[in-house]
């Protein structure tokens, strides 16, 4: 049974067509991924479902009374709340309830009569009923068996959400949206912000849900594990695939080649009816016919362009440097009032490569901060060989005008380059004609992700630091940056969540662990 339709959804935005006419059905129970390259609309078409966003044209048509949950990872919360407090908010409807009844067994003591008396008694059963059933009276048990999956117990549940970092706001709101026992569940790239324990987990808990959700990822694996359908977004369409992102990859290829004979075929017939007219809309004899292939042109519904892929060229400028020495760890400790991490002790040389990994919120980006000396060291020392060019790429997704076009931001970066230079940097890595131009705040976040590893290609380095730099890149940059830091011949320090990436590019794993 279909819990969701779309009709001919058109969506425009900055000029372009991200929806042209699309169309799909959503059956109760389906698990779905959402997949398409970056800028191909993953997220406004997430957004459009959960009416964050109005369309243009065309309907969509949801059943009525389903529960529906939005993982916005960018949402604000209260941070005068604990993580428990928050996290109770799944259960307000039940707070309501017993709130309730509690008035109720007031009234009851000031009952004039044994009918009014026996009326209130009815009530309060229906209610406690309900609060039973619900598991009102074991809330924390059943919200930490969820929360601890994702690792919120880490953190702790007695800890203020405005203390929380924001990989940890993101994975308690991950953990509210599981607990509100939802119809449909909207999922946006929600592996960003978890390890490999914890990915596994969610991994379980979305196999065995009974209900209907729809996730965003770029992650293969999660997505051939977690996956009955994938959704494409390409070409301003919306297509159904029956599989998982494996069998969906061996169908693409097929339907992306005829789209782009059958879109050929139609501008040529464009072409031809578009001639005919131009020759005879002004012979009397022959204009009626004219006028008629012009009433069939301004019918016919035109495909858009395919979508024109934009490979990225990663490959990082090395200034050579061979020593023993590139970076000495001592007894380093890292945190704010107090050690989040036990003292570390390492030695790197020039052509190390470490991975970094550990449960979200431990401490890792707070490690690669005090190696960047943005943060002070709580305790030890480190030092860096004399002639080491650090280069960083941070987590976070921020630049100084949010509102600059990439092209204004990397000029700023490299006062040097020319326009013509920087327009053709800005392209080896897909950003590409429009998207070069487009104020930075309105690209997608793989696109933005590709600014900062452009601007990589361009600084010279023997050592990079990279903290979670796959977040948001589809699997094909994904594949680029991969091979490109494998090539690379100098030291790397990389922090990430995705075994796949990182353990085909470093040959040292230090694992972060709490402090106890």
């Amino acid at each position: 049974m279909s819990i969701l339709e779309i009709k001919n959804l058109t969506q425009t935005y900055d000029d372009r067509k991200i929806f042209n006419g699309a169309n799909l059905v959503i059956n109760k129970g389906e698990h779905i991924g959402i997949v398409g390259l970056n800028g191909a609309g993953k997220s406004t078409f997430i957004n459009i479902l959960a009416d964050r966003i109005t369309w243009d044209e065309g309907e969509i048509n949801k059943q009525p009374g389903l529960r529906w949950g939005y993982l916005d990872q960018y949402a604000t919360l209260d941070g005068s709340l604990t993580v428990m407090e928050y996290l109770k908010q799944s259960f307000s409807h039940l707070f309501e309830v017993n709130d309730k009844l509690e008035e109720i067994y007031r009234s009851m003591a000031d009952c004039a009569s044994p009918e009014e008396l026996d009326v209130l008694v009815r009530k309060s059963a229906g209610m406690q009923e309900e609060l039973v059933s619900g598991n009102f009276y074991d809330l924390e048990a059943q919200i930490k068996k969820v929360a601890n999956g994702l690792g919120v117990n880490n953190f702790g549940y007695d800890r203020l959400i405005g203390e929380l970092s924001g990989g940890q706001r993101a994975k308690l709101m991950l953990a509210k949206l599981l607990l509100g026992d939802l119809d449909i569940m909207l999922l946006d790239e929600p592996t960003n912000f978890l390890d490999s324990e914890h990915i596994e987990w969610l991994t379980k808990y979305l196999t065995s849900f009974r209900k209907t959700f729809l996730v965003i990822s770029h992650d293969a694996k999660f997505l051939n594990n977690v996956a009955q359908y994938i959704v494409n977004i390409e070409n301003g369409m919306i297509r159904k695939y029956a599989g998982n992102y494996d069998k969906f990859l061996l169908q693409r290829d097929m339907i992306t080649r005829q789209y782009e004979e059958d879109y050929q075929r139609q501008q040529a017939e464009i072409k031809r009816m578009q001639d005919f007219i131009d020759r005879n809309k002004f012979r009397a004899s022959t204009a009626g016919m004219a006028n008629s292939r012009k009433r069939m042109l301004e019918r016919m519904t035109v495909m858009q362009k395919p979508a024109t892929v934009y490979d990225a060229d990663f490959s990082f400028p090395y200034s050579e440097l061979n020593t023993k020495d590139m970076l000495v760890v001592s007894r380093l400790e890292v945190g704010y009032e107090g050690p989040l991490l036990p003292p570390v002790d390492f030695h790197m040389a020039s052509d190390t490569k470490i991975w970094i990994r550990g449960t979200n919120g431990v401490g890792k980006t707070t490690f690669l901060k005090t190696l960047m000396r943005l943060l002070p060291p709580v305790g030890g020392h480190f030092s860096f060989h004399i002639a080491a060019k650090i280069a960083y790429v941070e987590q976070e997704l921020t630049f100084p005008n949010p509102a600059a076009t990439a092209t204004e931001y990397f000029q700023q970066r490299f006062p040097k380059m020319n326009y013509k230079e920087v327009r053709t940097e800005l392209a080896k890595v897909g950003l590409k004609g429009e998207l070069a131009v487009k104020p930075i705040n309105n690209l997608s976040g793989g696109e933005q992700v590709r600014i900062k590893l452009a601007c990589l290609n361009n600084t010279p380095s023997n050592m990079l630091i990279l903290d979670e730099p796959t977040n948001h890149l589809d699997v094909r940059a994904k594949q680029k940056l991969k091979d490109a830091l494998i090539n690379y011949p100098g030291a790397v320090i990389l922090v990430s969540h995705e075994q796949d990436f990182a353990g085909e590019i470093c040959g040292v794993v230090i694992d972060a662990k709490a402090v106890d």
